[in-house]
């Protein structure tokens, strides 16, 4: 059911943007530096709009992933050093109790 629910939101995010895309096919000018400075009128780029609205939807989307990342580091550090620490202590768990139970039985041994 989740799956058909994504698949559904995902086709219409896509029929969005094919609609946004067909709207602005108009050609604009894009220049990369300011006018009066040299090179600035050879620095120039002619593109359709959505192609700029798409190259900055994934420009932010390729910041944003970038800055989560280098914020969440300090989380995921944490969550290793805990793995590790509870992989450590799982093991002396099961080595006290291989060694309790061995114990245990020279006990039972000796009772009966």
């Amino acid at each position: 059911m989740i799956r058909i629910i994504r698949l559904a939101v995902l086709g219409v995010v896509l029929l969005a943007l094919v609609l946004l895309a067909l709207a602005n096919r108009d050609i604009v000018e894009i220049a990369l530096l300011p006018a009066g400075l040299p090179l600035a009128e050879t620095l120039r780029v002619s593109v359709p709009l959505f192609a700029i609205v798409f190259a900055a939807l994934v420009l932010g989307l390729l910041l944003g992933i970038f800055f989560e990342y280098f914020r969440e580091h300090k989380f995921r550090r944490a969550a290793n050093k805990n793995r590790r620490e509870a992989n450590q202590l799982a093991t002396e768990v099961e080595r006290l109790k291989s060694e309790s139970g061995k114990e245990a039985d020279d006990v039972l041994a000796l009772l009966n």
